[in-house]
């Protein structure tokens, strides 16, 4: 199921693939070279300094080496939905947390500004609770 307008389809699939990629690889290059300079996120994790909207690329960066540090993941996208100021991108992800085996689903729904990445919110489809236990 994607909705598309114009030329937006390729710029929201970079992205997406760039988000995806920062998670499965680490490497965050790709995406933060798409954001804007007020980038910012909010992502619902349980856990003290990460439950409310955080600023910036180095926070970024720190959530990528953080989730890597208890999670490895493979992310495979569900549904794409796309117009010139918003994308969502459901998708399954399959790996381990904390060693255990995992599989959840979560949604993101980013902001565009113009060709840049303004601001994403993830929702997740299950209670992240072994992240509090690492």
């Amino acid at each position: 199921m994607e909705k598309s307008v114009g030329s937006v389809p390729s710029r929201n699939h970079e992205i997406f693939d760039a988000f995806r990629l920062a998670f499965e690889t680490g490497n965050t290059v790709d995406f933060l070279n798409k954001v804007t300079e007020d980038f910012h996120f909010f992502v619902p994790l349980p856990l003290e300094g990460w439950n409310q909207e955080q600023q910036g690329k180095e926070r970024f960066e720190e959530l990528i080496r953080f989730e890597r540090s208890v999670l490895q993941v493979q992310l495979t996208p569900l549904i794409k939905l796309e117009n010139e100021s918003y994308g969502m991108v459901v998708f399954r992800a399959d790996g381990t947390l904390n060693g255990l085996p995992y599989r959840n689903e979560l949604t993101v729904v980013f902001e565009f500004e113009a060709d840049r990445i303004r601001s994403f919110r993830e929702y997740v489809g299950m209670p992240l609770k072994n992240y509090e236990n690492p």
